[in-house]
């Protein structure tokens, strides 16, 4: 389809400020108390690796548009320019935000719990005394100061790394007279240190790998005279460009990329509040940086290190432990085999144990009835179960044929890896298709049953990663049905070797018909409703920004289709538009899970079609992409899917944000009878309700 011809740039919301916007509502969790303390400051780590990665990425691209002159307006009606002038000012007010957050609520709460960072200033004799001890043992031996001069010119720094720039007096002891110089803090060197027990009277006791180098960094440079010392921190570029259509190996070509990652242009600036601004000023200028992107922060540069502290066994300030459930027919049943040939079997993580998609994997592995082992891997822990169990498969000698996407953005070096061990165990490894990227989640394995080939397989919405699985909300189909199976056949075959387009009779692919089979599937329910019939979809996915799909949204509600969405990040659809969408809901689910299930629903004449799907409604999943969406056959999880993967959340008024006409969300205000989808759900697999 071609790209829509809007009436009014106002129908469309822009996609940076709409991320952002999310990310927003992940730092307001660290203001609520119905969070755990420990939760509430994990909410807000997040939210600073968050923007951490929105700088590298999202205003990085903008920079690099601007950078090579492409004065093309987005469907917002807004340039590259005018995007970076927006996201500037709301990412002042919200870091300002952020540290009020740290330094008023969470800080002074967890001193209460007996939870301290100790301030140079509140050292007793005796820590001081350690502190000067650790430093001159454990930091000063691998520290490298470099004063700035003809011959130490200013240093190339890494990605996010923590550094301070010091002022200097005096001569050292070549006759030279630097004013300045720079201190790369080790990457080595832990950024929180926890002071001995006997040298605090209770509680859990923290000192900043900061405060030490501020309280020694005369030892760095004997003999002059210190005048300042403050800490700053660079965020570079850190996406990868690859001219896909020129490289003879991909594998290798993104290995050479990496190195560079660390390096690329810079993006922000962080320094401390109290850096003078003739020091600020020089750091600008040597990055090549604007005083739009430089942030003052009232506190240390890079908070997420402070992760650790989440860790602590103190169960009251943490959410309290849950058991993932598994469903009966599996426990009754002798293999997982037996459990999926008598039904289609839907996990809904992580309420449901992802152990039977791991079972599935174990007993094929085993299973001298197995004959080959079909996955995707798109992001997976480099030590997992899915991986060994891989491995035993391969050296058994089953056909491994495994898919393993290079490209997951941030996870490149350890994919990398993951493929190196399965090509040593004997697996076939493939690296998908150059110049899209194979995001499908997919397992099939053939199974020798009555001398008939049996294919079982496991589709998905979320990763083949077991810690995701336990924080993340997706859905796992395990199925035997054939013709679905052969289905995923046919896209491994595609994506290992060469041939046209296959043609699959259950489920819908990108980048081939995946985009216009869902714009069929609105524009069916847009004519139930212009015949007078009841119509409704139901979307939940993490994100919406196509087009086309936005512009059959609109028609439908246009023709009186009930369209509800529950949209976790990035929305780039207004609803409440009169005439354009006002039979449009959009909500966003933030809460102790991340919501990841990606679910379609079409009324489609009182006849349900549901889907489950590992593709957002974005142009990057429906037209870049290798992506699956596979139908929910079984009436009784079809029901499932309407109640507890949809309606669930449209009665939410714990953890949902409405978006208004006006592009902006507000948090529903929780009435006497607090309905929270995500504990609703936990109680009801747990056996609570």
């Amino acid at each position: 389809m071609s790209q829509p011809n809007f009436k009014e740039k106002d129908h469309f919301l822009n996609r940076e400020l709409t991320h952002l916007d999310f990310h927003l509502r992940v730092l307001e969790q660290a203001t609520s108390e119905r969070h755990p303390l420990l939760e509430r400051l994990k909410f807000l780590l997040i939210f600073d690796n968050n923007i951490d990665e929105f700088f590298e990425i999202r205003v990085a691209g903008l920079k690099r548009i601007i950078a090579v002159n492409k004065l093309s307006r987005g469907c917002d009606g807004l340039s590259a320019k005018e995007k970076l002038e927006k996201i500037s000012e709301k990412c002042q007010q919200a870091i300002i935000y952020q540290y009020d957050i740290l330094n008023d609520h969470i800080l002074p709460a967890l001193r209460e719990e007996g939870i301290r960072f100790t301030r140079r200033s509140e050292w007793s004799p005796e820590q001081l005394e350690w502190v000067k001890h650790y430093f001159r043992q454990q930091v000063l031996p691998v520290m490298s100061p470099i004063g700035l001069d003809p011959a130490h010119p200013f240093p190339q720094l890494a990605n996010k790394s923590l550094n301070f720039i010091v002022a200097l007096d005096g001569v050292d002891a070549f006759g030279r007279t630097n004013s300045l110089a720079i201190v790369p803090a080790p990457r080595s060197l832990p950024r929180l240190i926890r002071f001995p027990d006997e040298l605090c009277t209770s509680g859990h006791n923290f000192v900043f790998l900061s405060a030490m180098i501020h309280a020694h960094a005369q030892e760095l440079f004997p003999g002059m005279d210190v005048k300042g010392c403050f800490q700053f921190r660079l965020t570079r570029n850190a996406d990868l460009y690859l001219e896909e259509e020129l490289v003879d190996d991909l594998a290798l070509a993104i290995k050479s990329e990496l190195s560079s990652r660390q390096y690329g242009d810079a993006v922000r600036l962080e320094v401390a509040d109290n850096c003078p601004l003739a020091l600020s000023d020089f750091l600008l200028q040597q990055f090549g940086l604007s005083q739009d992107e430089l942030y003052r922060v009232n506190g240390m540069v890079n908070l997420s290190r402070m992760m650790q502290i989440t860790e602590l066994d103190l169960p009251h300030l943490r959410y309290p432990p849950y058991v993932p459930s598994v469903p009966k027919i599996i426990q009754r049943s002798k293999t997982i085999f037996d459990a999926i040939s008598q039904q289609d079997i839907l996990l809904l993580h992580p309420y449901q144990s992802y152990s039977p998609v791991i079972d599935l994997l174990r007993q094929s592995a085993n299973d001298p009835n197995v004959l080959a082992i079909k996955q995707t891997l798109y992001r997976t822990e480099k030590n997992s179960s899915v991986l060994r169990l891989l491995e035993s498969a391969a050296r058994a000698g089953k056909e491994v044929t495994c898919v393993v996407e290079v490209r997951a953005r941030f996870d490149e070096e350890s994919n990398l890896e993951i493929a190196n061990q399965l090509q040593a165990a004997g697996a076939t490894v493939c690296y998908g298709v150059v110049g899209f990227k194979t995001h499908a989640k997919m397992l099939l394995v053939v199974r020798r049953e009555n001398n008939k080939l049996v294919r079982y397989f496991h589709l998905g919405t979320g990763n083949y990663h077991r810690g995701n699985a336990r924080i993340y909300t997706d859905y796992s189909l395990l199925s035997s049905d054939q013709v679905t199976g052969i289905d995923v056949n046919k896209i491994f075959q595609q994506l290992t070797g060469m041939g046209s387009e296959a043609k699959l009779k259950r489920i819908f692919h990108a980048p081939f018909t995946l985009h216009n089979k869902l714009i069929s599937l609105i524009d069916r329910e847009t004519h139930f409703a212009t015949q007078g019939k009841n119509a409704q979809i139901m979307i939940k996915v993490n994100s919406i920004t196509e087009p086309n799909i936005i512009e059959a949204l609109y028609k439908a509600s246009g023709a009186g289709v009930k369209i509800e969405l529950v949209i976790r990040g990035i929305c780039c659809l207004k609803p409440g538009i009169p005439g354009v969408s006002e039979n449009i809901r959009v909500r966003s689910i933030v809460g102790r899970f991340l919501e990841h299930t990606r679910v379609y629903y079409f009324h489609n004449d009182n006849d349900p079609k549901v889907f489950c799907s590992s593709a957002d409604l974005m142009e990057r999943n429906l037209h870049h992409r290798v992506e699956t969406c596979f139908p929910i056959l079984d009436p009784d999880l079809i029901k499932r899917i309407k109640t507890e993967g949809l309606g669930v959340f449209l009665s939410d008024n714990v953890d949902a944000w409405l978006l208004n006409e006006e592009g902006i969300y507000h948090q529903i205000p929780t009435s006497d009878q607090a309905k929270c989808a995500q504990q609703i759900l936990t109680e009801k697999y747990s056996g609570k309700i």
